[in-house]
């Protein structure tokens, strides 16, 4: 399985996504830049961390606008699996890809720590690898983090069952309903704030990020069997 890494102006979670795909996961990997018109030849696309942009505007605000997320968007339709993590996730956001807002946190603070999660849809190319109910830890660190959306969208994404991850035990930015990631209707999108590619390695304190990654590659492989 080939990866795209997208690199922003500003993202600074590029190399850590980049590591954890080749030397944890295995897999092939490709930084592409904002600036790209395709996006041809790769079967997964990672929107990493940062501030992409310097965050002027609102997150995610400017980078929606850059040449390759028409090409993301495109991807998005034909069920490639994306993934955005932290200012990825807010880029999914502005892109329309998920539905849904970033506010600043609740304590107007920027977080820099573990917290707990806990898996709420094992039936996603995301999460096949976990168990419904386990409780992970993986690293914060945002200052707008704080997932919004109307009651409307609320009560869509939670009959669809699109809420994969929650805060467990402490809502450390005052995100609604604890909302930690989500799917978009198809499931092949998946936008989060914490951050699963620091969380591949016991070194790092934890590894349950990896999950994640070894899900998408599995369903991806095992889509790929099923059509061969």
């Amino acid at each position: 399985m080939k990866f795209a890494v997208i690199v922003f102006p500003g993202s600074n979670c590029d190399i850590d996504m980049f590591h954890a795909i080749k030397d944890e996961l295995g897999e092939e990997v490709e930084y592409v830049p904002h600036t790209a018109s395709s996006l041809e030849g790769f079967d997964g696309i990672l929107l990493p961390g940062g501030f992409s942009y310097g965050d002027y505007l609102r997150t995610g605000a400017i980078a929606r606008f850059s040449n390759v997320m028409a090409e993301v968007v495109k991807a998005a339709e034909t069920g490639v699996p994306i993934l955005g993590v932290c200012n990825g996730f807010q880029i999914l956001l502005e892109a329309g890809l998920l539905p849904g807002a970033m506010r600043k946190n609740r304590d107007l603070a920027f977080i820099c720590k573990s917290t707990q999660l806990r898996v709420e849809n094992t039936h996603t190319q995301f999460t096949s690898c976990y168990e419904k109910g386990e409780t992970i830890i993986l690293p914060l660190a945002h200052g707008e983090g704080n997932y919004y959306c109307d009651e409307e969208t609320l009560a869509v994404l939670q009959k669809n069952n699109q809420i994969a991850f929650t805060y467990y035990g402490e809502n450390p930015n005052g995100s609604l309903g604890n909302i930690a990631g989500i799917v978009n209707e198809k499931g092949n999108v998946l936008g989060m704030m914490p951050h699963p590619e620091r969380a591949v390695d016991e070194l790092l304190g934890s590894k349950d990020g990896l999950k994640l990654f070894q899900s998408i590659v599995r369903n991806w492989r095992e889509s790929h069997v099923v059509n061969a």
